[in-house]
């Protein structure tokens, strides 16, 4: 992509996302969904999804790669360089110094408040990413139904995720999703 404002629009729009995302980048996976696949038709729908499949199959930090995934896709290496430092850099600046401030007001009474009122808060982000990814991945009735075993079965039983995945991708492999 020859025009400079696309890389620059998804840089700036993930380093403003990486500063406000409690609970990890995915989070605000449905506003990067929503920039990349909606507002700039950046990617399709699936393209995003199959990112996000690739990203979580890959060991080591998952949302990094995946918004370098996108950043290539936008702008090429240079756009998954910055997409992948957008991604990172500033959380890690923000808690450096936070680190620092938390210990020495470790005794305050509000210190224990705010951990406690940002637990809904992360929960309430993840779930929501959760459900755009699901929607983002099922093209179908089939694939819908898989998502909705998968979810009943992890939130009843104690069973590993690995489980599902491997299931999942049987699945897939034999054409059935």
């Amino acid at each position: 992509m020859s025009d400079l404002r696309a890389p620059i629009t998804l840089t700036a729009h993930l380093a403003m996302l990486s500063s406000i995302s409690f609970g990890g980048f995915s989070s605000v996976l449905p506003d990067v969904r929503n920039l990349v696949v909606f507002t700039h038709d950046w990617m399709t729908d699936r393209e995003f999804a199959n990112f996000f499949a690739l990203a979580q199959a890959i060991p080591g930090p998952n949302m990094i790669l995946m918004m370098s995934f996108i950043g290539w896709k936008v702008w090429g290496i240079p756009g998954a360089a910055a997409s992948a430092f957008a991604t990172f850099l500033p959380p890690c600046a923000m808690y450096f110094v936070a680190h620092r401030a938390w210990d020495h007001l470790l005794a305050s009474r509000w210190q224990r408040i705010v951990r406690i009122r940002l637990v809904p808060v992360t929960a309430g982000l993840v779930i929501a990413g959760g459900a755009v990814m699901a929607g983002a991945a099922d093209t179908g009735w089939a694939a819908a139904t898989v998502t909705i075993a998968t979810a009943l079965i992890m939130l009843h039983t104690r069973l590993t995720p690995v489980v599902m995945l491997i299931v999942g991708g049987f699945l897939g492999g034999l054409g059935l999703l």
